[in-house]
């Protein structure tokens, strides 16, 4: 199966309206459609921008994203269906039973939303922002396959990685927000290996641009890119496609998802098959459920519950 994907470095800069906010998400989301992409991906922290938003000349904090949350889902819901493509949008700040997590989100072009809460919170999000870190792990069934959806630090985790590789995700889209170089290179590394460990693809981006208004958002350091296994049918570097670093645009490439099975069993390397489970433990999801299965995280849609 193959399938095409997009990521968007998403420009931050101050707005005065959540309009001016939807009209930006929209630009990006029917110029990826013009290349009948099948999927697009935003930012982690995407709508940190709407923190700019200036009322009676207040500023806004962290806590007041979850107001905009039913205009965050109508909107991105709308895009899904109007294109038909399945929109990652970035990562919202939602509030459940009073507590803020950071929450990716996935909508589907039949209107679903499907949602996974950032697992390993950095200091500032623990500290400065008072987020809660997610407590299940799921993958998400599509009409091009498995994917899963791993939010920035999340990718710098390998046991998480080998937990939704073992639930079946070919494809793993990463969320991402660094403020400097060092931050950004952490992602991309530990993105490639990955990859590699796994087999599997990894889309990523981040933010670009500043929001001088904003605590902890005055300064992104972002890039896009498609991210591969290093083995011969795949670019030498791994690296399918990339953006150009803090600039604004958007990058385009095709996945094969039969690349992915044909490196599993004859590949130069077959990491996923060579795990020596005589010497360690197996982190896919046949050993790492257990403990998990019962919890039930709640930030899905009304009356239907995530469950691991």
């Amino acid at each position: 199966m193959k399938l095409r994907v997009s990521a968007v470095q998403y420009h931050l800069h101050t707005i005065n309206s959540f309009e001016e906010f939807a009209a930006q998400v929209t630009h990006y989301v029917h110029n990826a459609a013009e290349y009948k992409t099948d999927f697009v991906l935003f930012p982690e922290f995407l709508t940190t921008q709407l923190m700019s938003i200036s009322y009676n000349n207040e500023s806004q904090t962290i806590g007041d994203l979850p107001k905009y949350t039913e205009r965050y889902y109508e909107l991105f819901t709308s895009l899904a269906k109007e294109t038909g493509m399945h929109l990652i949008g970035g990562t919202h700040v939602i509030e459940r039973e009073g507590r803020l997590y950071n929450v990716a989100h996935l909508f589907y072009p039949d209107g679903r939303i499907g949602e996974q809460a950032k697992l390993h919170l950095t200091p500032t999000e623990v500290e400065d922002w008072k987020l809660t870190p997610g407590e299940s792990i799921q993958i998400f069934e599509t009409s091009k396959g498995k994917i899963a959806m791993l939010t920035c630090y999340d990718i710098e985790f390998p046991e998480v990685v080998r937990m939704v590789r073992g639930m079946g995700a070919d494809v793993i889209f990463c969320p991402s927000c660094t403020d400097d170089r060092h931050g950004f290179n952490r992602v991309r590394y530990t993105a490639h290996a990955r990859t590699i460990e796994n087999q599997v693809y990894v889309v990523t981006t981040g933010t670009v641009g500043s929001l001088p208004t904003v605590d902890f958002m005055r300064s992104n350091f972002g890039q896009a890119a498609v991210i591969t296994p290093n083995d011969i049918p795949f670019p030498q570097n791994g690296i399918l496609i990339e953006g150009e670093i803090n600039n604004d645009m958007i990058i385009t490439a095709d996945l094969d998802l039969a690349l992915l099975y044909e490196v599993r069993q004859h590949g130069s390397v077959t990491t996923w098959r060579d795990r020596r489970f005589d010497l360690y433990p197996d982190l896919s999801v046949e050993k790492t459920t257990t403990a998990l299965e019962k919890k039930v995280f709640e930030i899905n849609l009304p009356n239907n519950p995530i469950t691991v």
